[in-house]
């Protein structure tokens, strides 16, 4: 789902660019994380695929969740591709699209640490290498 106006993508492009590459049929979903009201962390496997593709969101309070990937196949070497809230991003007021987007080598035995802004929340795709 695409949660702000089209043209806050028109001025962000490269944020839209995860949400083009979202499968839209999946062999799995996965509730890591979650406190109703509050947070959610959800983990979707592609249909067909070996990636795997991450979402979080936050209420009000802006909060760091740890995610211990072990979904994924022990020893084999992945790349996260993470969009986050930068830092000092708040819902309201004039960051409130302020994001960045990073890349982790990662396996299934390293935690990935997500943090999210007030009203906020991250988008992950991890592919293998």
């Amino acid at each position: 789902m695409v949660a702000h106006l089209p043209e806050h993508y028109a001025e962000h492009p490269e944020a839209f660019d995860f949400i083009k590459q979202v499968p839209v049929d999946w062999e799995e979903s996965l509730v890591l994380d979650s406190a109703v009201g509050d947070y959610v962390t959800i983990a979707r496997k592609e249909r067909g695929g070996e990636s795997w593709w991450l979402g979080g969101g936050t209420d009000e309070t802006g909060r760091t969740v740890d995610v211990a990937p072990d979904f994924l196949d022990a020893g084999r070497r992945y790349v996260a591709t993470v969009y986050r809230d930068a830092e000092g991003t708040h819902y309201q007021g004039p960051t409130r699209f302020d994001f960045e987007i990073v890349r982790y080598a990662k396996t299934s035995a390293d935690t990935l640490s997500l943090t999210m802004a007030p009203g906020g929340g991250y988008a992950v795709a991890i592919r293998p290498e």
